[in-house]
């Protein structure tokens, strides 16, 4: 299974716990997608600046920024492909890691989303082999 489903040290959970969220459901396949409920309603603008915050980078945004969004949908890496699905379960917002050229706008990188699951390992290995962690 790839790293951004692995329910610890994914991506997805990673970017999720940088971002405040706890996921209340999957979409796609195999489960990839994440998806969480808010606990108050943000403004597009708001959220795209939490994103930019957590994986350092301005996110593309295509949209009405002024958007409450209740429900937020991810993926990380990859995964433009899932947009219909992220609408399927319900998300305000989908944030990817990467996008092809019809959806550039709103991407917050590939690598910005991808790079947190594989510093979670490293530090649990840390942890659990007493050995010194450089992130």
């Amino acid at each position: 299974m790839p790293l951004d489903s692995h329910p610890d040290f994914g991506n997805n959970a990673q970017l999720s716990a940088r971002l405040g969220l706890i996921a209340d459901g999957r979409f796609a396949d195999q489960g990839l997608g994440w998806v969480a409920t808010l606990g108050m309603s943000l403004s597009l603008e708001h959220f795209s600046a939490m994103v930019e915050n957590a994986v350092g980078r301005k996110p593309f945004v295509f949209g009405n920024a002024d958007k409450e969004l209740r429900r937020v949908a991810w993926c990380t890496g990859g995964v433009q492909g899932y947009f219909e699905e992220a609408i399927a379960a319900g998300a305000d917002v989908y944030v990817s890691g990467e996008v092809s050229e019809q959806t550039m706008h709103i991407a917050a990188g590939h690598h910005a989303t991808e790079r947190y699951g594989v510093q979670a390992v490293g530090a649990h290995l840390s942890e659990q082999f007493d050995i010194d962690n450089p992130v």
